[in-house]
């Protein structure tokens, strides 16, 4: 199958600058994903703004498992997907799944990033639909997080939550100035 998008072939040299580039932007996303985990209140799981929107404890689950699924699929140096791993544990609470975020991110962004340029640079197929270099993945791994982020941002307020600061302040964390 023909790439959707075609992104030339990267040196090794080019590629590990983009990683540095995108690895800085995936951990300061995570302390932004970790703060809007821990805020989904555990009492209102099964929010749902419209019956074909998912769940609260659902977007919490796909949010956190798949940054957790892109590190382990850059390590492992293929994407593939386990049935077991689309669907919440029965057992999981959003601190339970907030948790789980906080530590697997740690132990996996680590080995990210210790990863080859010559790693970064060769190209991973996409269940077929791409096949971009590696580190192009980065930055879709950005776009997905953010994406499902924004979505669970706006259950939070109805459910009775904070919005923490993102971007900047929010109602609930305004912004704090140094007076320096």
């Amino acid at each position: 199958m023909k790439d959707v998008i075609d992104v030339a072939d990267l040196t090794p040299e080019q590629a590990e600058i983009l990683a540095k580039i995108f690895l800085a932007s995936v951990a300061r996303e995570n302390t932004t994903t970790s703060k809007v985990l821990h805020a989904v209140p555990a009492d209102r799981c099964d929010y749902r703004p419209h019956e074909n929107s998912r769940t609260a404890i659902e977007l919490a689950w796909h949010l956190a498992s798949a940054d957790i699924w892109f590190l382990k699929s850059f390590i492992i140096g293929r994407f593939e997907m386990h049935e077991e791993e689309e669907s919440v544990p029965a057992d999981m609470s959003p601190a339970d799944i907030a948790s789980m975020y906080d530590d697997a991110f740690a132990i996996k962004i680590e080995k990210v990033k210790k990863l080859k340029p010559e790693f970064w640079a060769g190209r991973m197929s996409f269940f077929g639909m791409y096949n971009q270099p590696a580190v192009c993945y980065l930055q879709f791994m950005l776009n997905h997080a953010i994406h499902h982020r924004g979505q669970l941002v706006a259950y939070l307020r109805p459910m009775g939550a904070k919005v923490p600061n993102i971007y900047g302040g929010s109602f609930d964390e305004p912004m704090e100035y140094d007076e320096d």
